[in-house]
């Protein structure tokens, strides 16, 4: 379908790629992985024919189509949305054209029993013939399932492209390309401008996608949902492994086990040989064995070990302390203009909850959070920013408030106190900033290492309480498993906004939902979140309906008189629904016993945090901030079980007042 064979880029003096191949398949759906900078964009570039390789060949079989999605700079002006994803469907789109044209030459033409009516009568037909082959006739309902899967509204189907900023014209072009369905797809880093629900659809798509899939992307769980193999590039060079990014990572570690040994046994042989050749040097009756060995020594290929990552961890400076109440609104409204935002919202935020902001793009989220952080202005309602709160707050906008003159290092440096300066180098190789890269000017950097230096910058900033807005959108991997290990450890309050469902998953233990204008809370991680809305999209969560009574009332009926026996039933049924919820009710009991307790516990190491000695003793005051998240952690759990059993009792109480 597809091969790449022998491929080299080089880059001035950097040699990128060397004698890089491999195949696309038809059905494959490869992950192409790699650290920053390893060349993943460029070779996907390749493919598509954008840059030209040094030496060696993309080569396409016939009849293979190849799309493909960049991470960015994708701008749509001139046309409404559904115009510019048709447009995209080319040959259907040109026959419907001409299907037009046609029809109006039939229209406007003045003589119905003439060979040209009739020989148009003819071509209209055949056109039509051929449009229904292509499936044009469903191309309607197919833009329109597609734009709404990517979180299009139908009302925004005739507005224009220019309305719209560079996250939704992201989703225009992504619209594009599954609409039009080329052989070979190649996208690059695609659920970075969408919100979790959109990025499930996605998935959904994908999964049943009939051509191949060449991806690359820093979300693991949709690495793992999507693909079947993986290609990693390291060094210029490729090694290809069959099954997804989990798989990937279980074997490259297997592999690189095996490695070591062989590496340990052929140093260990090189070195009894060297010690043979050393010793009988000299000797004139050892020339031709001494002779043999080194000839046979530089035969040998030598295993090479790759260089290992040295495994980067930081912590926050040390939260500050605040009161127990860290924020709160009460019967917010915001609009802009005639649009209302939010409407009607309460807030409450407490100390060292770690929460997931999400929704649909477009419902509020960063409205929500710059209300929090207090940079907009509300309608109506209060903000309240609790006791010795400080608050600290990134969004990727946040890079354009870093000084262009000053290199990376020194943007840290500006910041940071303490102990922690000793670590500005270990800290900017987590967020991709290595070797010289310290010494750039920032206004030489490009907009994903402007914002990681953004959110570097932040974190080394004394708080107790950080926003985060879509903070791992140009991270690698590594680099967002240092900085989920960090936020994990850190003893503050933390608001993020992320689609990312693992990253979300290793940190917080909340979610707050924005929609239809207000707030819900979850009480447990994303997956539990994404869980119940499933549950909630499905019925399962529904009491079950007693339309057929209200349908009466509605419409005057009398509604009958039960009978005695009737009532016998009733009451029987009642009394079996009783005998369930019974336990159910004995669970919850025991379940908020142990909250009780649990928050009794954490209420008097609040009280040890908040005195002035409690960090005099470092030894001690670790162990207990330890302590302290261990029963965080443990309320987090029970609130979860709480509120499905309560969820479980709820419905069986609509049962029994039925």
């Amino acid at each position: 379908m597809l091969s790449v064979s022998d491929i080299t880029v080089q880059f001035g003096s950097k040699k990128l790629f060397e004698n890089l191949s491999f195949i696309v398949n038809l059905k494959d759906r490869i992950g192409l992985v790699g650290s920053n900078g390893a060349g993943k964009s460029t070779l996907l570039k390749v493919i598509n024919g954008q840059i030209d390789s040094d030496k060696g060949e993309i080569a396409v079989s016939k009849h293979t189509t190849i799309g493909y999605l960049p991470q960015d700079g994708i701008t749509f002006l001139g046309k409404t949305i559904y115009e510019e994803v048709y447009s995209g469907v080319g040959d259907i789109s040109a026959l419907k054209e001409e299907i037009d044209q046609v029809q109006l030459e039939l229209e406007t033409h003045p003589d119905h029993t003439s060979d040209d009516y009739m020989d148009l009568v003819e071509t209209y037909g055949e056109l039509q013939h051929k449009f229904e082959l292509l499936d044009g006739f469903k191309i309607k309902s197919n833009i329109e399932k597609i734009l709404e899967g990517l979180g299009f509204h139908s009302n925004d189907f005739d507005r224009l492209t220019d309305e719209f900023s560079g996250g939704w014209q992201m989703r225009i072009a992504l619209a594009k390309l599954l609409l039009k369905q080329p052989s070979v797809l190649l996208l690059d880093e695609p659920t970075n401008h969408l919100d979790i629900e959109s990025l499930i659809w996605v998935e959904s798509f994908l999964k049943s996608y009939e051509g191949a899939i060449v991806l690359v992307s820093h979300d693991r769980k949709f690495l793992d949902t999507i693909t079947n193999k993986t290609i990693e590039i390291y060094a210029g060079k490729v090694t290809l492994y069959k099954g997804n990014y989990s798989y990937y990572i279980a074997e490259r570690d297997i592999r690189k086990e095996l490695l070591f040994k062989s590496y340990e046994n052929q140093q260990k042989y090189f070195k009894q040989q060297e010690k043979f050749i050393t010793r009988f040097r000299s000797k004139a009756s050892k020339a031709t064995a001494v002779q043999s060995r080194v000839k046979m020594l530089d035969k040998i290929e030598r295993i090479e070990i790759e260089d290992e990552e040295t495994a980067i961890h930081f912590n926050f400076p040390p939260a500050t302390h605040s009161g127990r109440k860290v924020f709160e609104l009460k019967n917010v409204s915001k609009s802009y203009g005639d649009n209302l935002v939010l409407n009607g919202l309460d807030l409450e935020i407490e100390r060292g909850e770690k929460i997931g902001l999400v929704g649909v793009n477009g419902a509020g989220k960063s409205t929500l959070a710059r209300i929090i952080r207090g940079t907009e202005d509300i309608q109506e309602g209060t903000r309240k920013l609790g006791f010795q709160v400080e608050l600290e707050y990134y969004s990727q906008h946040q890079a354009d408030s870093l000084d262009p003159s000053t290199d990376v290092l020194n943007t840290l440096d500006a910041v940071a106190t303490g102990d922690v300066r000793k670590q500005l180098r270990t800290i900017l190789g987590s967020f991709l900033f290595r070797g010289d890269d310290v010494f750039k000017k920032v206004g030489v950097l490009s907009g994903g290492e402007k914002s990681r230096l953004a959110l570097a910058r932040m974190l080394l900033k004394a708080s107790n309480f950080l926003i985060l807005d879509e903070p791992t959108n140009h991270l690698d991997m590594s680099s967002k498993t240092v900085l989920m290990e960090a936020l994990r450890n850190y003893a503050g309050t933390i608001l993020i906004i992320s689609h990312d469902r693992e990253f979300l998953d290793g940190i917080v233990t909340k979610i707050i939902e924005v929609k239809d204008k207000n707030v819900k809370t979850y009480l447990g991680n994303c997956s539990y979140f994404l869980q119940k809305k499933e549950e909630e999209r499905t019925g399962l969560l529904k009491p079950k309906s007693t339309l057929k009574t209200t349908q009466q009332q509605a419409n005057g009926a009398p509604v009958p008189k039960k009978t005695k026996e009737q009532k016998r039933i009733e009451a029987e049924n009642r009394n079996k629904v009783y005998k369930v919820a019974r336990p159910l009710k004995e669970k919850i009991h025991k379940i908020e016993k142990k909250i009780k307790e649990e928050e009794e516990k954490v209420r008097l190491i609040e009280v040890l945090m908040a005195s002035a000695d409690f960090y005099k003793d470092a030894h001690k005051s670790a162990a207990k901030t330890a302590e302290y998240k261990e029963h965080k952690e443990t309320l987090a759990v029970l609130y979860a079980e709480w509120d499905t059993e309560s969820s479980k009792l709820k419905e069986i109480e609509e049962e029994i007042n039925k």
